[in-house]
Parts: structure tokens; sequence; C-alpha cells
């Protein structure tokens, strides 16, 4: 069911229709956009809510008076209206909601099923047969995780391709980190023990391996094996070492922790993850986080985007928080997971030492946050003196030219929000039509296009514009800018000192005939750098990537109407780029898709 109002929202007249039962609201504004999504057991009562209640919050009664119309979803249950609310969150982002930012999957190990499995890093859909352990709180967990078991039990982690073509052993072998199945060092049968220990080892059972390791460590010296039973002893003593700088609870229990702080406007949540009793690590997350919006809405909102993102959902979750809607979110995860999912706080032993664990780690992410912001916040009104500039630089973008000996020229950028790097709004832009080598109008093309697009779509433009590079390409900028109406926008050029060291940049400024120099030690040239090196290095970046397309780039592509199935159909057709240059018109026209006009083509683009 949906409401919409063409004129001023009547709330009373909407209200008298409005249904009791469960489902999804949309508020949404006088420019059409949806401000926030909520769900309801009663759909009546929660929305009426919103305009009798006068215990609001600040952000609540901030929010209800830019409503302009509300539209409704109504659902069978309240376990699918917060699916839905949530999917909604998740693709329109609404402004007063807590919104979870980081949709990657989590990491993996994965151990094949195969006769020699392979020990490998995976993040995505499990979909390939074999063991999936984890998951792990990021990359370089695994990788740490992966070099250990080089260590201990040497099963092989190439990939499959160099598996099946080697002829003799690789350095790993000789480092000792593989036994070389791969050219038959080792019998199957051995290589299976190894991998049952790696197995055993990743589902919390140490004990069990290191009683299968003495075992066989006592086998060697019987047969006066020395070496191989100092081999064993040695492992037997990594083992113990690892087992003791692991917090092990009284089970193999597989759960995730969640601790919530909020200070000083910023929202911090830190989920720690046990997995078969052993804590696997923490990650830290900052989710959008609406001004005056309260613990149980971060609670509420993040949890289940959390999950939807594509995690995997364990047999249970501890807050650290009190929550009153624990019974829904239980229901909900145990039917979005199929299978049954706790959903605990105020608990006890181990589960409340994690909890503690991840409290002071909550604790000190935010504050780090903190601090870091207030460390940005202080070379930007530095930055804001040292350039004379009426307001404060708040959103500062930077463009730089990469290209190598004129090839493949590109313009990176830039944009810093508050200080800090906003990688979502960076932009790249490949420069057409100006003479190769050409920096000047390669900064003119890449800032006229920038702005004009910004000024089409009536976005917000940048407190300050900095140009990689002297006065030459200053000018140029400041030019592309007063085309379109800009010269008010301030605008200042950085390039490299005398001899190229950092600390040594020349500022450039368009009311001052000569470059100043800022201290080396100065916050604002610091910041200054920042911004320039990151303008360069995505420049560069952007450069490889064309100019490693282009010289990939086959000339079948540049022929008009051979699209890439009719390419791919001559290169198997001819067995190659070769076969089609030496094919004559009448051999071209034998090929599937090509027609005697396009056989012509072909021909002429070769004669030519």
């Amino acid at each position: 069911m949906s409401n919409q109002e063409s004129s001023a929202f009547d709330i009373k007249a909407f209200l008298k229709q409005l249904t009791e039962l469960p489902g999804v609201y949309r508020m949404i504004n006088a420019a059409g956009e949806i401000i926030y999504v909520g769900k309801a057991k009663n759909l009546k009562k929660r929305v009426s809510s919103y305009f009798t209640r006068a215990d609001n919050t600040p952000k609540t009664r901030v929010m209800v008076s830019q409503i302009e119309r509300i539209e409704v979803t109504v659902t069978n249950t309240e376990t699918e209206a917060l699916l839905l609310e949530n999917n909604l969150i998740k693709k329109l982002k609404p402004r007063y909601n807590v919104v979870f930012r980081d949709d990657k999957s989590y990491p993996y190990v994965y151990l094949s099923k195969e006769d020699y499995p392979r020990l490998a890093y995976h993040r995505g859909a499990r979909k390939k047969p074999g063991d999936y352990f984890g998951p792990f709180p990021g990359a370089m967990a695994v990788k740490n995780s992966l070099s250990l078991l080089q260590k201990l039990f040497r099963v092989r982690q190439c990939e499959d391709s160099v598996f099946k073509n080697r002829s003799r052993p690789c350095l790993q072998y000789q480092i000792k980190r593989c036994t070389a199945p791969c050219v038959n060092y080792i019998s199957k049968e051995e290589y299976a023990q190894d991998v049952e220990l790696t197995r055993l080892f990743y589902q919390g059972k140490n004990e069990a391996v290191i009683d299968v390791l003495k075992a066989r460590m006592d086998h060697a010296s019987e047969t006066l094996e020395f070496e191989q039973a100092a081999y064993f002893r040695d492992l037997i003593a990594s083992l113990r070492k690892l087992t003791e700088k692991q917090v092990i609870s009284g089970g193999r229990r597989n759960l995730d922790v969640f601790s919530f702080a909020i200070k000083a406007g910023i929202a911090g949540v830190v989920v720690l993850f046990i997995r078969q009793g052993k804590v696997l690590g923490s990650k830290s997350y900052f989710p959008k986080f609406p001004k005056h919006a309260t613990e149980a809405e971060l609670i509420d909102s993040f949890i289940m985007q959390f999950y939807m993102a594509g995690r995997e959902v364990p047999e249970e979750i501890v807050l650290s928080h009190d929550y009153e809607g624990i019974p829904l979110l239980q229901a909900t995860l145990s039917d979005f997971a199929d299978k049954k999912v706790k959903v605990s706080n105020n608990v006890r032993s181990e589960r409340a030492d994690w909890v503690r664990l991840a409290n002071s780690n909550v604790e000190q992410a935010v504050m780090s946050k903190l601090n870091l912001q207030t460390g940005q916040l202080d070379k930007i009104k530095q930055l804001q003196k040292a350039l004379d500039l009426d307001e404060v630089p708040n959103r500062m973008e930077c463009f730089d030219i990469s290209h190598t000996m004129g090839e493949g020229t590109v313009a990176s950028c830039v944009v810093f929000d508050q200080g800090a790097p906003a990688k979502s709004l960076y932009r790249r832009f490949n420069i057409e039509d100006v003479e190769a080598g050409d920096d000047y109008a390669a900064i003119k093309q890449a800032v006229s296009r920038r702005y004009a697009r910004l000024l089409k779509e009536d976005q917000s433009l940048p407190d300050l514009i900095l140009i990689d590079g002297g006065k030459g390409q200053l000018n140029k900028a400041l030019d592309a800018l007063g085309e379109l109406g800009l010269s008010n926008v301030q605008c200042i050029g950085v390039s490299k000192g005398s001899d190229r060291k950092a600390g040594q940049e020349l500022i450039h400024r368009p009311e001052q005939e000569h470059p100043s120099i800022m201290a080396a030690d100065s916050l604002a040239l610091h910041l200054i750098q920042h911004i320039r090196d990151e303008a360069h290095r995505f420049a560069i970046t952007a450069h490889r990537q064309r100019r490693g397309k282009a010289r990939t780039r086959s000339w079948l592509e540049e022929i008009p109407g051979i699209g890439p199935k009719k390419r791919r159909e001559l290169l198997r057709h001819f067995g190659g780029l070769q076969g089609v240059e030496r094919a004559t018109h009448e051999e071209l026209c034998k090929v599937a898709g090509i027609n005697r006009d396009l056989a012509q083509k072909i021909v002429d683009y070769l004669s030519d």
C-alpha cells in the first residue's frame, strides 16, 4: 500500500486511513528525497508517535519538520518488515538512518577437495567443494595464518595451474614450506595425514593435533629416526606456544561479539570474531550516524545491515548493551540464516570477558578517530591561515597529469573532505584532442570538464583547488575556471623546488608574482603534500591502466562493425591475428558473421 500527497502534508488525514498492520514507512521531503526509512509492528501507532510525542529527540524534531509526505509498504510480519527496512536502507542510504557502508565479504581459509588438496586465501561465494575456515577479520589475518600453516604442516598453497605443470620442486620445498606433492616426493597417504592435521587445527582441536604428533614422534624414536623425531618435537613445541597465546573458552563456540560507543558525534562499532572458542580478531566500523541518534538506533540498524551484506551468521551473537529488540532480531536472523541463532546480552564467564575486550577495543577505536579528526582540523585551520583564506577549506580538490612521453595522457582529480580523502568522489579524465605532452592544455581540459559537470548537476564546488604544477599550469586552470564563470573559486599551484626535495615545495598564487615556500614542519604544508601525493598516485595508476589497455588492444577493434563476437569468430577461424592479416577477401567471407562488406573493410584497413 502506498500513500502520496500532492500538496502540503496533512498528518491527521494520513493517520485516519493508515493501517495498524506491520510494515515499512518512508519519509520524503519536498525535494522528493527519502530522508528516513523505518519499520513498525503497528504502522499507525509508530508513525503517529513522531507527531504526538513531546519527548522526541532533536533529530526526530528536525526530521519531522522536513516531511512532505510518507509512503508505507504493508508486510505480513514484523520480521518481513525488518528485512525490507534493511534492504531499503542499504539501497537508498537515507540521511537520517544509520548506514553501514562496508559491504565487503570476509576472507576465509579454503582447503580444496582433491587428491592433493590446496590451502588458499578465499573471499566471496563459497561454491567450490572443500572446507572453509573463518571468517577472519581481514586479509592480513588470513595471510598470517597461511604463513604459519606452511611452517607447521607444509600443505601446498600454489595455484593448480602451477601444481600440474611442475617437473621439479619449487623454492617452497627447498625452504621446508612444502612437501612437493607436485613431483610425488610424498605419498597421497602421508599428504592426507598433513591435510587432516590442518583441518583439525582450523577446527580448534589443537590437543587432538598434538596427540597425533606425539604418536608420530614416539614412532620415529622407536625406529631410530631421530631427525624426524626432533622435527615432531619442535612442531609440538610450536603448537603449545601458539595455544598459550590464544584465548580459549571452555567449549568450541562460534559467535560474534558486538560493542557500540558514541562520542562527540562519532559512532563506533567493534565486532569480535570467536571461532571454535578462539578469538580470531576484531574489526572496527564507523557507520554514517545522524546527529542526536541513540545507541538503540545504532544497534537496531547496524546488526541487520552487517549480516545482510553477505556475511556468515554464527550460532550466537553477543551484544554489549541492553536492547529491547533482541527477540525480533533473533527471530529475523534465524529466518534469514535458515538456522537457529541466539542473541544474548548480560552474559557471564568467558563471554563476559569477550564483551569487556570488545568494549575496550571500541573505546580505543572511537578515541583514535576523534584524535585523527582533531589533527586534520588543525591542519585545515593552519592552511587557511597560511593562504589567508576567508573561509576554512573543508572541501579541497587537486589535479595532476600523468603520461609516458605523451602516450595515454590521464588527468586525476582527488577530493579531500574535512582534511581526509573522499575516495568515492575521485575522478579521472582521459585527455583527448591535445598535443602529446602538452600538460598545460591537459590541465585546462580536465578542470573545464570537471567543473562544467558539477555546474550542470548543481553539485557543491570545492573551497580550494590545488594544481600539481607551476605558474603555467595554474594559469591554464584559472582560464578554464574563468570561462565557466568561477573566477571566485580559490586556486593555487604546487610545484617541487629546485632540487625537488620534499619540504621545499613552491606555492604559486594568482595574486603573487613569485612563489612562496612554507616551513618544512608546517602542518599546512603536510596537508598540501598529502593531497598532492594522492593526486599523483591516482594519476599514475589511471595512466598505467590506460596505457596497458591500449597496448593490448587489437587492431580489429578499430574497424567499425567488428564487435566482440565477430572478433572471436575471426581469431578462432584463422588461429590468431597473423592468420587474419594473411587472409584474402574470399577467405574472410567464409567466417560466420562476416559478409562481403565487412571483409572488404578488413582488407582495406590492412592495405592502408
